[in-house]
């Protein structure tokens, strides 16, 4: 059965179900994408292959759907009625899903216009180097947000070119001042 740890290259899979508040569900899709902008590896990177922090590629990218569990039920012919409190989840890994036909597919935008939600929690919401690791600004110190959204068909990804790692640039302070407000 395929799973999110073991997905291949371009594999889409829907994940899993959660009950959310106003008798909604939340579908969690995850697939392996390719950012053509990926720097070859550094050193650093093979010096520390088995440490998370720094891999890379092959990590599978998530997106979350809000959905009313009846139009799910009949468009992935799953069953969502065993969700009936808040917060409960139901493991699906369904591989392909599709709607009418039309393969599903996780669409990557890249920008530096962050939303009022993800300007306030930069910390958090802007694009990093791993987990913990430096931020990933425009070449001008500007702040990247990532978002996933599920799309029918094909992906039209637009990742940015040309970042820097927020240590490697002389005008860190002023991005966060500016993010700051």
């Amino acid at each position: 059965m395929k799973t999110i740890e073991n997905l291949e290259q371009g594999e889409m899979l829907l994940a899993s179900a959660k009950k959310v508040k106003g008798g909604k569900i939340q579908l969690h899709f995850a697939q392996k994408i390719d950012n053509p902008n990926v720097r070859p590896q550094s050193i650093v990177g093979l010096l520390n292959a088995s440490d998370d922090r720094f891999t890379q590629t092959g990590k599978p990218r998530h997106a979350w759907v809000s959905a009313q569990p009846e139009d799910a039920s009949k468009l992935f012919g799953l069953d969502f009625s065993s969700l009936t409190a808040e917060g409960q989840e139901m493991e699906i890994n369904k591989l392909s899903p599709s709607i009418n036909g039309q393969a599903l597919n996780i669409q990557i935008t890249e920008t530096t216009q962050g939303n009022e939600y993800e300007v306030a929690n930069f910390e958090t919401m802007a694009k990093r180097a791993g987990k913990d690791g430096d931020y990933i600004l425009t070449k001008d110190g500007e702040y990247i947000y990532v978002r996933a959204s599920v799309v029918p068909g094909n992906a039209s990804h637009a990742f940015l070119a040309d970042t820097v790692r927020s240590s490697s640039f002389v005008g860190t302070d002023a991005a966060i001042e500016d993010a700051i407000g």
